[in-house]
């Protein structure tokens, strides 16, 4: 599966907890830390560098402009721009990769009718399978 954009991962995470994104949060306030605030505190990173992006792409337009003339000092900024632009990928690229990892590791519990809202349940880890060792050599 690709990497998703934090709109694509917003809608992941309230399907999974079966309720809008400013509820959760709201919700992850009130707990402590979790699954949920690690899935939000993602999110959120992934929006950062999905805004820097567009922000630093909007200035390279500016400074590139036909009318505009390109010295020294437009050159540094033009170079700025392009490192910054290839920062915030590289972060929008982890994060969207990480979280959409733990979200396919995720699923949504049905919550019997006398429960509140539905939990998400974690897998367990495989079980531990013993060390062997090498038979003693003489």
């Amino acid at each position: 599966m690709p990497d998703l954009t934090s709109t694509e991962i917003t809608g992941r995470i309230e399907d999974l907890y079966g309720a809008p994104l400013a509820d959760l949060e709201a919700h992850a306030q009130d707990r402590p830390p979790g699954m949920l605030a690690a899935l939000l505190g993602s999110l959120n990173d992934l929006q950062f560098a999905e805004r820097n992006i567009d922000f630093q792409m909007t200035r390279l337009r500016e400074l590139t402009g036909p009318e505009r003339a390109i010295g020294s000092f437009e050159a540094g900024h033009l170079l700025d721009c392009a490192r910054r632009i290839t920062e915030s990928v590289a972060a929008r690229d982890a994060h969207s990769k990480a979280t959409t990892a733990v979200l396919q590791s995720l699923h949504r519990v049905p919550a019997p009718e006398d429960q509140a809202p539905a939990r998400t349940r974690v897998p367990s880890a495989p079980p531990a399978v013993p060390a062997t060792s090498p038979a003693p050599s003489r």
